[in-house]
């Protein structure tokens, strides 16, 4: 009886399963998964002070982090069981997910950063070569660069006016219309072909120069040259026009799921109070209608700033970069000038720069969204 009376005040009746768990079982998943990540950084810290002297070991490719990796995988699932009991066996569900999450984001992430700071150049024989902050300082004196995050605010500017023609489409296809299910497919098509199909079908035919049917009929209008991209301003125009052809059938799918999810109640009854047209559009629908407008323009932001096909396509950059993205430039600073360290640089700072700008656009959004309910 003593020995029962003990041990029940030993483990409360109340006490967590993570209570339950001894304390020698508890530091040994501790030491496991301690001694497991002491190993991966070990691993990862050689292979990153990898030389030639050494590749006997087996240092010359990247088998042993993963090897090590793996390890570490199967000691932290094993850990948590032993630390944290019946919780640690529900963890084990999210570990895949999370072991896939770190090896194809976080890890890549980390390396390229590591890349950033190199001098790495794939003509060169001298190979990867750390060189600090050098990448970063020339980043910031390079013109055309800052002439690509330039463009980048025009195109981004470009998503209001597309929003504009994508819900007045979107209004025109909820009406009550003649054959509104064949302009629904129609107006559909451009957003079921390939922004490089779309590049070479009207960039590169119908808007060529000399016989393209674009430049014809504007021959035919008095333009005396109409070359379309030959103009920075022109340029930049027309690269818009193609890329907002392309996805303004995105936006205009969103918006007219939004606009046939409304209360048709809400709308007979402005009509009843004696509100017009543009009354019950403007105090109504727009309203009603403003999270979908958040949500689809955002993403049409999303989509904007990665913008690269139809440039290297049409106008690779030109003229004379007049009409690079930044994903453009990025991509013909590797593919040009074989430049792997300081394109990586470049890339890692767009990638900062969406970072922040998105978040800030969520913030912004969210709280206009409050204002106006």
């Amino acid at each position: 009886m003593a020995d029962q009376t003990s041990t029940a005040n030993q483990w409360p009746a109340d006490a967590a399963p993570y209570d339950l768990i001894s304390p020698a079982r508890k530091r040994l998943g501790w030491a496991l998964m301690a001694a497991a990540t002491l190993g991966l950084l070990a691993t990862i810290l050689l292979q990153i002070l990898y030389k030639s002297e050494v590749d006997t070991i087996g240092f010359e490719t990247w088998r042993p982090v993963v090897y090590a990796y793996v390890l570490w995988g199967v000691a932290i699932g094993i850990g948590q069981v032993l630390t944290r009991g019946e919780d640690g066996q529900r963890a084990l569900f999210l570990l895949p997910a999370l072991l896939f999450t770190i090896a194809m984001v976080i890890f890549p992430t980390l390396f390229g950063f590591y890349i950033a700071l190199t001098d790495w150049n794939l003509s060169s024989f001298n190979g990867r070569r750390f060189n600090g902050l050098d990448n970063f300082w020339q980043m910031l004196s390079d013109p055309y660069y800052r002439n690509a995050l330039f463009n980048m605010v025009l195109y981004v500017l470009a998503v209001l006016v597309e929003y504009v023609i994508a819900f007045g489409l979107a209004l025109l296809l909820n009406a009550q219309i003649r054959a509104r299910k064949f302009f629904r497919v129609v107006f559909l098509m451009p957003l079921m072909l390939s922004p490089v199909a779309v590049s070479w079908m009207i960039g590169k035919s119908l808007m060529e120069y000399r016989f393209g049917p674009a430049a014809t009929l504007a021959r035919h209008l008095g333009w005396e040259n109409p070359a379309f991209f030959s103009d920075p301003i022109t340029a930049r125009i027309s690269v818009m026009l193609l890329d907002a052809w392309t996805f303004i059938p995105f936006m205009m799918i969103m918006l007219l799921a939004g606009l046939q999810a409304m209360s048709r109640e809400v709308l007979e009854a402005a009509r009843v109070d004696g509100a017009n047209a543009w009354q019950t559009f403007w105090q109504v629908t727009f309203p009603l209608m403003l999270p979908v407008s958040v949500t689809a323009v955002i993403l049409r932001i999303i989509f904007k700033l990665k913008l690269a096909d139809i440039i290297i396509t049409v106008t690779s950059g030109g003229p004379g970069g007049a009409t690079d993205s930044v994903s453009s430039f990025i991509y013909r600073e590797y593919r040009d000038r074989s430049n792997v360290g300081y394109g990586t640089m470049l890339a890692m700072a767009y990638l900062v720069i969406i970072v922040v700008f998105v978040t800030w656009l969520l913030k912004l959004a969210n709280r206009f969204v409050r204002n106006v309910n």
